[in-house]
Parts: C-alpha cells; structure tokens; sequence
C-alpha cells in the first residue's frame, strides 16, 4: 500500500500532508511540523548524523537530528511546511538513489538510506560549498524550492548546465559535477558564479528562484548598524 499524501497551496506557498496508517512513519527535518491529527508520536534522533544543513550546523554548534513522526493504532495525519515559499514535489525511489541539496530536503519514507555527498568548489566562494544528500533505497522523499519546480529529463550524453544554486535534485544516473562558469571575468562580473554541468541519462529538479540575491536585497533596506 502507498503511502497517502497530498500538496496544497502549491505551488507558491505549499503544504504537505501525509495521512499515516498504524505504525506507519515519516521522518522530517526539524521545525518542518505544522501540525499533528490522530494518533501520532514524535522521535527525535539521529540519523546517520545527516539533516538539512549538516555541517554548516555542526560548525555552529547545532545538534545533528531529526523527527520522525509514527502513527499509533489509530492512525494520524502530519502537516509539514518548509521554510521558504515554493513549491514541494515528491520523488519515488525504486531500490534506487537520489541526490538531493541539503536546503531542498524536506521529509522522506520507506526505507531509506542517507548520507552526505559533498559537492562543493573549495577556494573560491563559501557560496558554492552546497553540501547535497545522498538517499538510497525503496520509498519516496519529498523535495521543497523556492519558488517552482521544472524537471530537466537528459538523455543518454546529453548536457546542461544550472546555476548550483537552482539544482534542487539530481538523479543518480547523472554524470555531474561543480565548476565556476565562464571565464574570471564572467565568474567576478557576470553574475554567474558556480555552476552545475550535468550528462545524462537522468533528471535534474530546478528551482526558479535562489535566496541569495533575495537576501542581498534585503540588505539594502535594513538599517546600518
């Protein structure tokens, strides 16, 4: 039996909803939970020592753990949001695997394994070291962006290149790597820094909005301290 859940509001302010039967679970990452309906129970531990923002939060001092949510006898539903406004798509694994950026994780299923795969570009900008998840086995997990969600399908040897910051999910079968775009000159000046080249076969999640440039428009409009 599938799992049942549905997305609302998509796709600028989303909501997860998964109706949960007696011992079924989800895991989420911390602060995701909306709200509880039913019979359901919240473990919070660590998970491979794996969460959103993993070793940003490990350099901080954060602790390394998740929620996962179970429903009792008599079932129960969980309502889960993430931080920014956007869309949510669910990604089904068949004894298969997932890439997916830390940011972008929002809650998964099944039995499932996660690790950490790092695909930074040392040297350059802290903001290219995004730091992705690797998820392995038979379930599902479902992905949030900032703003929409397309899906980039590559055939065999085919190419693309996407901003790192847009990449939400990359299929396992993608060939892919992080590099600066351009020249120096377009890397400094053209407002394209790092960049994901990706062959094919296999699909690559974007996201149609970043929170960087958002943020350094805040910036402006804030007052100096």
């Amino acid at each position: 039996m599938h799992m049942k859940w549905k997305i609302d509001f998509s796709p600028s302010y989303s909501l997860l909803k998964v109706k949960l039967n007696p011992q079924e679970k989800i895991v989420a990452e911390p602060g995701a939970m909306v709200a509880t309906l039913g019979d359901i129970k919240v473990e919070t531990k660590m998970h491979g020592g794996i969460m959103k923002g993993l070793l940003r939060k490990a350099l901080g001092g954060e602790g390394l753990f998740m929620n996962t949510y179970i429903a009792g006898s008599r079932g129960g539903e969980i309502w889960l949001a993430p931080a920014l406004p956007g869309d949510i798509t669910y990604i089904e694994l068949k004894n298969s695997e997932i890439h997916v950026q830390d940011m972008a994780y929002l809650a998964h299923h099944g039995d499932v394994d996660i690790s950490v795969k790092f695909r930074g570009f040392k040297g350059l900008l802290a903001e290219g070291e995004v730091f992705w998840l690797k998820l392995k086995g038979t379930g599902g997990v479902w992905v949030s962006a900032y703003g929409g969600l397309d899906v980039i399908e590559l055939d065999p040897g085919e190419r693309v290149v996407v901003d790192n910051f847009h990449a939400v999910a990359i299929d396992a079968s993608v060939d892919w790597s992080i590099k600066k775009f351009g020249g120096w000159k377009t890397f400094f000046l053209g407002g394209e820094g790092i960049v994901i080249e990706a062959k094919g076969p296999g699909r690559v999640f974007v996201q149609t909005r970043i929170l960087p440039p958002f943020a350094r428009l805040l910036t402006k409009y804030l007052p100096k301290r």
